[in-house]
């Protein structure tokens, strides 16, 4: 079969997504481009957000628009929290989130013998074993993602990937090291820790093991990488972590807080675990331990959640200033049938939400441009050429660009800043030396 994939969504997705590439083709399968001909279009789906949900709907009905006699299959979270969607959606195969394995081999039974539609949905709650993927993507990558954690159990009011992905379910520390070992010695630069909420790996594992652990024991196995660290909960930055974590020379000094809100009254209807103190406690940690070279703070901030004042959104407004973010995801709040959210009082209208997303957009790109006015001289892992400059990106991941004729793929080399650009940085080669 020729099997063609498109993926919405998070860095879990993509991961997967990868690793379903990798089972396909370890099977004899061919891969080819969503946009041509195949046998088989795969979508990966997502829904994080109303508008998630209507991309992958999108994004089926175009498959099946390319050809009539292909298989169209849909996985992922959209499916697997929204199973009643798909008796409308031209899809001969819908799977959820979970035994990909399964997946691959059930595409083939399908596609060989074709008949009605084909449902396999299990109940994500009663998961319980980390299914361990083949990491790392085919060839001309210099970033390969690691899924150590899958599933949460936080139950934040606006958000439905708990009912997506089920509990919580650890990669064992072992794998992980032996996995990031073998994703150096394939020659790839850069690692990514990525799970549903890495946060909470380890509280499933023998012992119950801290993310620290984890962080430690990969770094250790692939010393010539670097290891940068998915979206993290404030919870995990305390000073016992920071102690271990500034000691690790290969970690990438990033740190991507969920945040979602600025404002202790909407944390509190969010469901949220900690209050603006605790998530300042933890940026002064970073800064505390983290200063040369600078790191970089970011996160995620949802406005117009139900019941958020102007007062409120006032008062997020000033805190993520205070917190002088490198850099920010800002989400108008999405309302998820079943969330508790979801039938929450005093809705925000669709128009004031916008003009808040507008307003605190503003305000991030603000902060993003002063902490890109911060950099002289910076090392790059270069990924691709386009437009005439090649793009890489700092341990920070402050995305670089610059001009050459040389083929940087997957080199770490010097630049210095000529430029700062709109949410990016201009700068020239300072020699031609690998760090």
């Amino acid at each position: 079969m020729t099997v063609a994939f498109y993926t919405l969504g998070c860095k879990v997705n993509q991961y997967e997504t990868q690793a379903l590439e990798q089972l396909f083709t370890a099977r004899g399968h061919t891969l080819a481009p969503f946009e041509g001909e195949a046998d088989v279009y795969i979508i990966n789906s997502c829904a994080v957000t109303a508008v998630s949900d209507k991309k992958s709907r999108q994004t089926i009905r175009q498959a099946r628009k390319r050809s009539l006699e292909a298989l169209v299959a849909v996985c992922g979270c959209y499916p697997q929290t929204h199973p009643e969607d798909m008796a409308s959606l031209p899809v001969d195969l819908v799977a959820g989130t979970g035994d990909r394995r399964g997946f691959v081999e059930l595409v083939e039974r399908v596609w060989a013998k074709r008949q009605e539609k084909v449902t396999a949905l299990d109940d994500v709650m009663k998961r319980r074993v980390f299914e361990s993927l083949p990491a790392g993507g085919l060839e001309g990558r210099t970033r390969a993602m690691l899924k150590v954690e899958d599933g949460c159990v936080n139950f934040c009011t606006y958000c439905v990937i708990p009912y997506a992905r089920g509990p919580v379910r650890s990669l064992p520390l072992s794998d992980a090291a032996a996995q990031a070992e073998k994703l150096a010695g394939e020659g790839y630069k850069e690692l990514v820790l990525t799970g549903i909420e890495i946060s909470s790996w380890g509280r499933d594992l023998a012992g119950k093991p801290e993310l620290i652990d984890l962080i430690e024991a990969v770094c250790a196995a692939a010393p010539g990488c670097r290891i940068r660290l998915g979206s993290l909960e404030p919870r995990t930055i305390t000073e016992e972590f920071c102690l271990r974590a500034a000691k690790l020379d290969n970690l990438c000094p990033h740190f991507h807080l969920s945040m979602q809100s600025g404002c202790d009254a909407t944390l509190k209807r969010m469901n949220r675990k900690y209050d603006t103190a605790r998530f300042m406690e933890s940026v002064g940690l970073i800064w505390k331990y983290f200063q040369n070279p600078v790191p970089a703070i970011t996160a995620d901030m949802i406005v117009g959640f139900p019941g958020e004042t102007e007062e409120e959104f006032d008062q997020s407004l000033d805190f993520i200033q205070r917190c002088a973010f490198a850099s920010m995801h800002i989400f108008p709040y999405s309302k998820r049938p079943g969330t508790p959210a979801a039938s929450m009082p005093n809705q925000v209208p669709r128009a004031v939400k916008e003009e808040r997303a507008r307003a605190a957009a503003q305000a991030a790109a603000r902060m993003e441009r002063g902490y890109l006015e911060w950099w002289d001289k910076v090392t790059v892992l270069f990924e691709e050429e386009r437009d005439g400059l090649w793009r890489g990106h700092t341990t920070q991941y402050c995305e670089v660009r610059v001009p050459s004729g040389e083929n940087l793929h997957n080199q770490l080399r010097k630049v210095q800043i000529t430029a700062v650009e709109d949410g990016w940085l201009l700068g020239e080669l300072l020699n031609l030396e690998k760090e």
